[in-house]
């Protein structure tokens, strides 16, 4: 899941941002709502965590540039204000879910993940191909039953190439999807991934190479 957190709260920002990527997630970061406003149309969000206050671009003007916009980005608004006349103010600016400061993080885990999942198509509970399992709710892959230790790299990795069902997805969609900003692109990580991927998951093999394109799961090609 690729995440953007908008907040000028420099301590409260880079503390969303650990404990997200520590949940698996890619995560960006904004402290002014100017590089935000811009973040969140040059790069296609899952979920943008949204301060209402910010300095720049207000937070209610890149709420409603995106509810306008027609995306699939789930808008979480953050506010220091709880009242209702805030929450429905923000809920009628475009917002999909709205939590006052301060707030558990596990609270905010949950609602992001929640968003999450609204941001993409409908995908199967598990995913699975062969004896291959992986539950994205609990995180954890198995092949023929036995359990299959993987980095949050390698598991979104994973998961992006079963939610393609066979589909080729290029590495720049990868690097896009399962990494965060602060990410080379002309990195080789993205290869490196899929091979240490490819030695846990076993024989035979589930993910195929196709050349100058990218990686698909190996599907039942021979019928």
């Amino acid at each position: 899941m690729r995440v953007l957190v908008v907040e000028d709260e420099r301590n409260l920002a880079d503390a969303i941002v650990r404990g997200l990527r520590k949940r698996g997630m890619a995560v960006d970061v904004a402290y002014d709502g100017d590089t935000g406003h811009e973040a969140a149309f040059v790069t296609r969000y899952d979920v943008v965590i949204l301060d209402r206050d910010l300095p720049g671009v207000p937070g209610d003007r890149i709420c409603a540039d995106l509810a306008a916009s027609g995306t699939l980005t789930r808008v979480l608004m953050l506010t220091a204000s709880g009242t209702v006349a805030d929450r429905v103010e923000g809920l009628q600016l475009g917002a999909d879910d709205y939590l006052p400061k301060p707030f558990a993080f596990d609270e905010l885990v949950a609602r992001v993940q929640a968003l999450g999942r609204r941001a993409t198509p409908a995908a199967p509970p598990v995913l699975a191909l062969a004896d291959l399992v992986l539950d994205p709710a609990r995180r954890v892959v198995a092949r023929g039953g036995v359990p299959v230790e993987l980095t949050n790299k390698e598991f979104g990795v994973l998961a992006e190439l079963l939610k393609a069902r066979g589909a080729v997805v290029s590495s720049e969609e990868l690097l896009e999807r399962v990494w965060d900003a602060n990410t080379d692109p002309f990195t080789t990580i993205v290869r490196v991934t899929v091979m240490t991927l490819r030695k846990k998951l076993g024989d035979p093999p589930l993910i195929e190479t196709v050349v100058g394109a990218g990686y698909r799961t190996a599907e039942e090609r021979s019928a």
